[in-house]
């Protein structure tokens, strides 16, 4: 029965996040375009709070876990686990006023109404995951970017998502770079768990019903470790630890 009332939700699902991703396209355009940077932030955050609104139409909700006060006076970097396109909006929505980027793969950065062109023109990097040095270089100066701009960069270190909530092996190289060309920023460890059960029947229909959950742990630095291994360390098992299966 759940799964059948998954269709005619899905359907309604995939018009309302479609209409959202169409129209927020030439806002996005207009807003860069005409009045810069802060306006274009502006519309996309608010196109994470309706891409996020659209969920609840699958019966599902979102829960945001953040005891920790950030200021936004240092660099800021969310490492997560990752486990659908459904981590996104949420990321950028609840660390809004840390202006999230993203280490994304090269594909998306077209061909996608309204994601694409902020992958272009947000400040986030589009890496070609079968090229490590065009990774690594442009990884390089994305965080030499976050740096100067005391801004938040997300990595999923794990490279593609979880299809059943297991986590995968951390690919750390690219998390290391990071953490190495933004040597003052405070790393967030967060978890995210349930995502993964809205594609539990693949991309049609929809999971239904879904509590996603985001855990932002304790902020560390950099200094905080004697060596970086002991650092990636603790970032992985704190993140995998509170992954729910």
């Amino acid at each position: 029965m759940r799964k059948l009332i998954a269709y005619p939700l899905s359907c309604i699902y995939y018009l309302f996040f479609g209409l959202a991703l169409v129209v927020f396209h030439p806002i996005q355009w207009f807003c860069f375009n005409v009045f810069g940077y802060k306006a274009h932030k502006n519309s996309v955050d608010a196109l994470q709070f309706c891409l996020m609104r659209c969920v609840n139409i699958l019966g599902s909700r979102h829960s945001f876990y953040n005891p920790y006060d950030l200021d936004t006076s240092q660099p800021v970097l969310i490492v997560s686990n990752h486990q659908s396109m459904a981590d996104i909006p949420p990321l950028m929505w609840y660390f809004r006023k840390h202006h999230v980027k993203f280490v994304s793969k090269k594909e998306l950065g077209k061909g996608i109404a309204s994601v694409s062109y902020n992958l272009r023109h947000g400040g986030s990097v589009l890496i070609d995951r079968k090229n490590p040095r065009q990774s690594i270089v442009a990884i390089r100066k994305f965080g030499d970017y976050i740096e100067s701009t005391k801004r938040a960069a997300v990595i999923f270190p794990e490279g593609t998502r979880s299809r059943d909530g297991k986590p995968k092996p951390f690919q750390t190289k690219g998390l290391e770079t990071l953490i190495k060309y933004i040597p003052s920023a405070i790393i967030i460890p967060v978890t995210i768990n349930n995502s993964w059960k809205n594609l539990r029947y693949g991309k049609f229909p929809l999971g239904i019903g879904n509590h996603l959950t985001f855990t932002a742990h304790k902020p560390i630095k950099k200094s905080d470790f004697e060596t970086q291994e002991l650092l990636l360390e603790h970032i992985e098992t704190t993140i995998k630890n509170s992954i729910k299966l």
